[in-house]
């Protein structure tokens, strides 16, 4: 892990080498989007897997009741997913429409 870490540091300090105001902010955009998405796509995986663990598990403990359970879980990750989705506008807002920039 400190492997990593000095290495995303040694990466960023290229990244913000260039000492311009609006480059560093175009840099800070570009790394927030990142982790932004990264986190809102590990986020939506964990919360997928475990509405998938929770309908697998319902589902073979009352099989009459798949069906209703099925369309549940497809409903939640329409809901989850959207979490990512709104995630990647707003990363893409402050990639190529930055409210920042002048």
């Amino acid at each position: 892990m400190k492997k990593f870490f000095l290495l995303f540091l040694a990466l960023g300090a290229v990244a913000f080498a260039n000492e311009g105001g609006e480059s560093m902010i175009k840099a800070y955009s570009v790394v927030a989007a990142g982790v932004g998405l990264g986190l809102a796509a590990l986020g939506g995986a964990i919360g997928m897997g475990h509405t998938a663990a929770a309908t697998i598990a319902g589902t073979a403990r009352n099989p009459g009741l798949g069906g209703k359970l099925m369309t549940t879980m497809f409903i939640a990750l329409a809901m989850i997913e959207a979490q990512v989705i709104y995630t990647l506008v707003i990363a893409l807002i402050a990639l190529y429409a930055n409210p920042f920039l002048g």
